[in-house]
């Protein structure tokens, strides 16, 4: 699998991804890293990100990491924690660690921080992977 190539696919195919800004910055084996830097439009009615932003990221991240075995894949599950807000103009790092690969189901970790190493949320997420392969 050329990684470089799969990201370039990702970051072309994901609409909703390029509509709020969130990019797919690093993939390999069970891991992938999605960027943000979030600006007003992210903010809720406290002036903070949404925690959609933070979730949206962590899913990518992690059907990402998903993808990196080179079969679509749909979110089945998840479950998030969120622990701190960020504010507008901060840079957002969302990681994506394999927990369990298996033939069809698989389960992901992803931790967002800030430009400052802080964490910010973790979440939980259950893949299928379906029997179509990625063509890049």
């Amino acid at each position: 699998m050329d990684f470089q190539k799969l990201t370039e696919y990702r970051n072309q195919q994901n609409r909703f991804a390029q509509r709020i800004g969130m990019a797919l910055e690093e993939i390999r084996p069970g891991y992938a890293r999605v960027v943000k830097t979030v600006d007003a439009d992210d903010a809720n009615p406290l002036g903070v990100p949404h925690g959609g932003v933070y979730f949206s990221m962590s899913d990518n991240a992690c059907g990402s990491a998903m993808a990196s075995y080179g079969y679509m894949a749909v979110t089945l599950n998840a479950s998030y924690q969120f622990f701190r807000s960020a504010r507008v103009g901060d840079h957002l790092t969302a990681e994506a660690r394999e927990i369990k690969h298996g033939k069809t189901v698989s389960v992901y970790e992803a931790r967002v921080t800030n430009q400052d190493g802080i964490l910010l949320g973790t979440g939980t997420f259950t893949f299928f992977q379906l029997d179509q392969k990625i063509e890049l």
